[in-house]
């Protein structure tokens, strides 16, 4: 195997607590596959295939073996025009070419003559700076923001604690890389308001300083958790701070290099496929009457029934069209990723796990493009404002059950096809 590794700081025009960076790892074990994840919300999809073409151009990479996902910090400048923001295009031309270089130099690595790497793994686990903040809240309603501990009643879905790790070494034991995937929102910046990394880049960054190489978090199936147990509760001192999170995350990891084993046969293999689904119909007046319920009882200044009322007209004229995306998996040895489009359920992405052929599989959310929040079907029932239409939630109920059976498929696929070989 050989490995090479890069990041690179997107410009920006504000200064930041920590450099928002596009950061890229590449393999070779039979073929060759680039990893790129960016310290931003999301990536423009005008950006992202962009930025796609111009590696496999530069770097004569296959589109299929090419990963690129965002790690969706709330802190960087805008990506995407919705929720009243208007996307920084300067920004986000910079990310375009950020995304290309770090590519460019991680792919340009594995022609250097030491470039041949160990692949090491181990499965570490985080359980206590996240949990499913869907609640139940005591007047029937799904949390979200601005309400009282006091009227949770339980979470509505589970919170997927493991934290595996990947490390890229050396023969002499240096570090190339460190990969870890966490089911979290990346939410939490050290100081109020800054353009930050968030809590999990902060961790990466904070783990090269001690560790070497370049550190990558990769999101997981984090649509329905976030990092703090009351996150959105007016008793804000009640979250786990930020400092805290870094701190936690940063140990979690370093457990995982410290029992980390060599993967014996670290063959590669990928596939991405595209995958079909719906935009969402909706009840235009069901709709509205949820959202103004929320703004009446929780945050009645606020202007968000008119800010969904927008987006819901835009929406209405292309109800129930197709629209297609991809589905994307790599395999490592025994250690399957799958990258998946939007920032799906913690039950979603569990399921795929728990029923993958492979012994260590994990979600990449946010990968190659975005849906926005992709729940499971009771999940839309319950309702709450990760389902409230909007262009933050555009796929319709099913979506997520059937981009579970699809990468199922695809897994078994890989799964038949390692044990032929």
């Amino acid at each position: 195997m050989k490995a090479g590794a890069a990041s690179v700081p997107v410009p920006l025009e504000a200064k930041a607590e920590a450099p928002l960076r596009a950061s890229a790892v590449a393999i070779e074990a039979g073929e060759r596959l680039c990893i790129v994840a960016t310290d931003t919300l999301t990536i423009p999809s005008d950006v992202l295939q962009a930025a796609a073409e111009r590696i496999v151009v530069e770097t004569g990479i296959l589109s299929e073996n090419l990963l690129i996902c965002a790690t969706h910090t709330h802190h960087a400048p805008c990506t995407i025009d919705i929720f009243g923001c208007v996307r920084d295009a300067g920004f986000c031309a910079g990310l375009g070419d950020a995304i290309v270089e770090a590519a460019v130099q991680a792919c340009r690595a594995l022609d250097e003559p030491e470039a041949e790497a160990e692949f090491c793994f181990c499965e570490s686990q985080e359980a206590t700076v996240g949990q499913n903040s869907r609640y139940l809240l005591r007047d029937g309603t799904i949390a979200w923001y601005s309400y009282r501990w006091e009227d949770v009643v339980r979470p509505t879905g589970p919170f997927d604690p493991d934290l595996p790790v990947l490390a890229l070494k050396r023969p002499s034991g240096e570090m190339v890389a460190t990969l870890f995937n966490h089911t979290v929102h990346n939410i939490g910046s050290l100081t109020q308001g800054a353009i930050s990394p968030g809590f999990s880049g902060l961790a990466a960054q904070e783990l090269e300083r001690r560790h070497g190489g370049v550190a990558v978090f990769l999101p997981g199936a984090f649509g329905s958790t976030h990092n703090t147990s009351p996150f959105g509760t007016r008793e804000r001192d009640l979250g786990v701070s930020t400092e805290e999170c870094v701190h936690r995350i940063v140990g979690a990891v370093e457990q995982g290099l410290g029992r980390a084993e060599p993967v014996s046969t670290p063959s590669l293999a990928v596939l991405k496929r595209p995958f079909t689904y719906r935009l969402r119909s909706f009840d235009e007046e069901k709709e509205e009457a949820a959202v103004r319920y929320w703004a009446y009882t929780y945050e009645p200044e606020s202007n968000m029934p008119g800010i969904f009322r927008d987006m819901r007209a835009a929406m209405a004229p292309v109800q129930g069209q197709e629209r297609q995306t991809w589905l994307q998996l790599i395999r490592l040895g025994d250690v399957a990723l799958v990258g998946v489009p939007g920032e799906i359920f913690a039950a979603l992405g569990m399921e795929i796990r728990r029923r993958s052929p492979f012994r260590n599989t994990y979600v990449v959310g946010l990968a190659n493009d975005t849906l926005g929040y992709i729940g499971d079907r009771d999940s839309y029932e319950l309702g709450g404002y990760q389902l409230w239409a909007g262009g933050h939630s555009v796929s319709e109920p099913g979506t997520g059950e059937t981009l579970v059976e699809e990468a199922l498929g695809m897994l078994r696929e890989l799964h038949d096809d390692a044990g032929a070989r």
